[in-house]
């Protein structure tokens, strides 16, 4: 398996996650150090992974609610055996996210280390 192909497998247990709101699939991928990025307000707010995760444990899953849900790779860029960067998009309509997400190599396998997100309200 490619390098591509490992981040692609690791990126869909960050869709899988966030969809179904499984906080031991975000386990798995979220690195134990990640924080999460966004711009709201004019101002940058970072929350580390524990503040993330009491979000998603809080909320009803997307799955829950039966919303649609569209998952995408943008694109991969990996920089060495060890590093890369993901830009993907996913859904909670009526918030539509693109993720910015680094990831590094851990005990073998892909972890998202940050998460820089935007966020759109479209009602469609």
């Amino acid at each position: 398996m490619t390098e591509h192909e490992e981040i692609a497998t690791a990126l869909q247990l960050y869709f899988d996650g966030l969809y179904e709101g499984d906080l031991e699939k975000f386990e798995r991928i979220f690195h134990e150090n990640a924080h999460l990025y966004f711009h709201a307000d004019g101002a940058v707010s970072d929350w580390p992974r524990k503040d993330y995760f009491e979000r998603i444990a809080n909320r009803a899953s997307p799955a829950s609610q039966d919303l649609a849900r569209r998952d995408r790779i943008v694109f991969i860029d990996v920089s060495d055996d060890g590093t890369a960067y993901a830009k993907v998009e996913c859904q909670m309509p009526p918030r539509y996210f693109t993720d910015y997400l680094t990831l590094l190599r851990d005990g073998g396998r892909w972890r998202i280390i940050s998460k820089t997100f935007s966020t759109v309200v479209r009602e469609e």
